[in-house]
């Protein structure tokens, strides 16, 4: 076939068939371009299941549009002749297909929505970039929606979402009279610890084709390729989901801020990998999940914590993520410089509940949203790590993670580099916290109730040195005033023990920098 009228091109997140480059498709007349290559797998070096898992479902999305009467042009990562990247491999399928233009959806990401952007000079062909339809804001939308304000917040967004939706609504009032259930929704582990198990799928031939050519190809990557189990097709995804709806999404509510040694993925529902490339619709499952409660098989703070990570917190940061582009991507309100220390990569750490959510994230390349809060960005928060370092590694390690969605949640909740644009106060926990939300501490080498010399856990003395150090910065936020009032009643002998036993962890810390390791 030459001379095609429309060729298509579908990015590795938009593995949706109602995608709006698809719309209109003339199998007669218009051509699919689909590409893996080396630049995307390679601009951060990102855990092995990740590529696999995308890499995986790009493939058995082309086999499906195929199965449709779509016509397909797949180039694979280890094909002859694959120049490694998006721009190169649409040069050559436009020499090979001479198509009249390109249609592609948005991309999600900054970066390559400049390539895409570079392409109608290039090529001297028409370029229609169409409007990502999946998400229920438009980037337009937010920043109407943005105009004007002092301050952005998402719970103030998110109640225009449930309006605009009808989500959880009755008339113009919120299901149960409230818009937010979060305070029932922070249950410490207790009782029946463990969780019941999430599906895992095998590996079709597909699959190990790519995992043969990942474990060859990224082998010096950090994580590991042992164990995979994603869902690679929307028919795949949608039993997942299913799945968490009839056994987990009960009790998602009390139990999402726990953590548990030894059941990494507690009441989770382990879709955001299915949503984030398009497999699951998420608005069609907050319907599923708004109907769950309406049947009376889930509680009302179950799925209204559950609508509100979708339909709030998701199209929240995307808008914030386009609002701030290109600039966001190097804020440093606390002008932190510290590199991440090595056993991000290796998890070799005498601290238990790092040791244990960085060993869960190079075996399962997933954390739940308070492990990534809580523990590994508290962690690199309090010590002062660069926020774009820890920006880097949550995009290398999370299967999930793409820079629309990662990078706002890292910058901006995590590290408060952006100084208040996306939340209003940096999330900052001493041991106490840790302790109270997990049973990570039982047999840490380190004594979570002592608060400063030796054997004392680092989260407390780091948790007060870095308000100290920052006060200039934090000591007018509202949300912080209590814990500063405390800070100045406390006596100058406690003060310099925490400046003290912060400063010799910190000079400890400063040997096994380890920023870039694989």
């Amino acid at each position: 076939m030459s001379g095609c009228r429309h060729l298509v091109f579908i990015l590795g997140d938009q593995l949706s068939e109602g995608l709006s480059s698809l719309e209109g498709f003339d199998a007669a007349r218009d051509r699919v371009l689909m590409v893996e290559v080396m630049e995307e797998a390679t601009y951060v070096r990102h855990h092995p299941k990740k590529i696999a898992f995308i890499f995986s479902a790009m493939r058995h999305f082309a086999e499906g549009l195929r199965q449709k009467g779509f016509e397909v042009d797949y180039v694979a990562l280890d094909d002859r002749g694959n120049s490694g990247s998006f721009t190169g491999e649409l040069e050559r399928a436009v020499k090979r297909l001479k198509p009249e233009g390109i249609r592609i959806t948005e991309p999600g990401e900054w970066r390559v929505l400049q390539m895409v952007e570079g392409w109608e000079e290039a090529l001297k062909l028409p370029v229609a970039v169409l409007p990502d339809s999946r998400f229920l804001c438009s980037r337009a939308e937010f920043a109407a929606w943005a105009k004007g304000r002092k301050q952005l917040r998402m719970e103030y967004f998110y109640r225009e979402m449930r309006r605009k939706t009808g989500l959880l609504m009755r008339g113009e009032e919120p299901e149960g009279g409230k818009w937010n259930y979060d305070a029932e929704n922070r249950e410490p582990p207790s009782g029946g610890l463990f969780s019941p198990k999430p599906p895992k799928t095998r590996a079709d031939a597909i699959t190990k084709e790519v995992l043969d050519l990942v474990g060859k190809r990224f082998a010096d990557h950090f994580g590991s390729l042992d164990g995979f189990h994603f869902a690679v097709t929307a028919e795949e995804a949608e039993a997942h989901a299913a799945d968490f709806i009839a056994h987990r999404l009960k009790d998602f509510g009390r139990t999402q801020d726990a953590m548990v040694a030894g059941d990494p993925y507690g009441h989770h529902s382990l879709l955001s990998f299915y949503i984030n490339v398009g497999l699951i619709g998420p608005i069609d499952l907050c319907r599923r999940v708004e109907r769950a409660y309406h049947e009376g098989a889930v509680p009302l703070n179950s799925a209204e914590g559950f609508i509100r990570q979708i339909i709030g917190w998701r199209e929240y940061v995307r808008g914030v993520y386009w609002l701030f582009m290109p600039d966001y991507l190097e804020m440093n309100e606390l002008k932190a410089t510290r590199d991440l220390p090595a056993f991000y990569w290796s998890g070799e750490t005498q601290m238990a509940c790092l040791k244990h959510v960085i060993t869960d994230t190079r075996e399962n390349a997933y954390a739940h949203h308070i492990q990534r809060l809580m523990i590994t960005g508290n962690f690199a928060l309090l010590i002062g790590a660069d926020p774009k370092q820890v920006h880097r590694w949550y995009l290398e390690v999370y299967a999930d993670a793409f820079e629309w969605v990662e990078l706002p949640n890292t910058l901006g909740m995590s590290q408060f580099a952006d100084g208040g644009k996306l939340g209003s106060k940096p999330y900052a926990a001493g041991g106490a916290y840790i302790d109270r939300m997990s049973d990570y501490c039982g047999g840490c080498r380190y004594d979570v109730k002592k608060k400063t010399g030796e054997g004392a856990c680092p989260f407390n003395a780091l948790y007060w040195d870095f308000l100290d150090r920052n006060a200039a910065k934090l000591k007018g936020n509202q949300r912080l005033a209590t814990v500063y009032a405390s800070w100045g009643r406390m006596k100058e002998a406690q003060k310099a023990a925490y400046r003290e036993s912060a400063a010799a962890f910190l000079e400890g810390l400063d040997g096994m920098a380890g920023y870039g390791q694989g």
